[in-house]
């Protein structure tokens, strides 16, 4: 699905990610583990053309992808969230969702003038589908409150949802469990396992949660100052000397 091939980024001299190289097969769920500062999301900003490489390429199918922009990489295939939650929050729960289906609705402006039945058609499907959605991250009953309203936890998944709705081959997810409870991390597992299930796609994560990266995760990749210093299953990443004395730490 995704080759990225020895991809650096410079500012200033500064390489935040320095010669980094992932390959994701279709259905993988695979994550990007290391220390506050290690470039983690540098690479999420680069494989969304957010930042473009000064080095390496990326490819998604096959087709080159780092040369383009955010929003041209979103409608090949590749959505995400963020670190800092980003939702609209002046807007409903439902809102937030609708806006990820842009480019999948094709109604004139002339349509939603006459209020016509193309218009009225393609918005009732927009509504199902938006409320499918939500149903699957047990939003269905706060489709009309404010986004701000919502509890914490769930503002996480309302942004996981909104990622979705954008019929992504690849979801990146950074830090999805921060902030939240033992229980919502709880929920928050069991959902993203059934949306792999459900949705058949591919899933890269970043997190600091440990039990959640081992218990999720098939593989992990483990980079420190920009630089890749270990990849395997959870088992072999757990038992890594190098990983353990960059991020892991000892046993008391």
């Amino acid at each position: 699905m995704l080759e990225v091939e020895k991809i650096s980024v410079n500012f200033g001299g500064i390489k935040p990610v320095d010669q980094f190289d992932l390959s994701l097969q279709k259905g993988e769920l695979v994550g990007l583990i290391g220390p506050n500062g290690a470039g983690k999301t540098t690479v999420f900003n680069l494989l969304t053309g957010v930042y473009t490489p000064t080095e390496g390429k990326i490819t998604l199918e096959g087709k080159l992808i780092s040369n383009l922009k955010p929003f041209q990489i979103a409608k090949k295939g590749i959505t995400r969230t963020f670190q800092n939650i980003r939702l609209f929050k002046s807007m409903t729960v439902i809102e937030n969702v609708k806006v990820a289906f842009d480019n999948r609705i094709n109604y004139s402006i002339l349509d939603r003038l006459f209020n016509n039945k193309k218009y009225k058609d393609q918005e009732q499907w927009l509504h199902e589908e938006a409320m499918k959605i939500l149903d699957i991250f047990d939003l269905g009953e706060y489709a009309e409150e404010q986004s701000m309203n919502l509890p914490y936890g769930k503002q996480r998944k309302l942004e996981i949802a909104r990622a979705l709705a954008g019929d992504p081959k690849i979801l990146l997810l950074d830090e999805p469990a921060a902030g939240m409870n033992p229980q919502e991390t709880l929920e928050l597992r069991e959902t993203i396992k059934l949306i792999r299930k459900q949705f058949d796609i591919t899933i890269l994560l970043i997190e600091h949660d440990m039990n959640f990266v081992m218990d999720i995760c098939e593989r992990l990749v483990v980079i420190e100052y920009g630089k890749i210093i270990a990849k395997g299953t959870p088992n072999e990443i757990k038992h890594n000397e190098r990983v353990i004395n960059a991020y892991l730490g000892q046993g008391a």
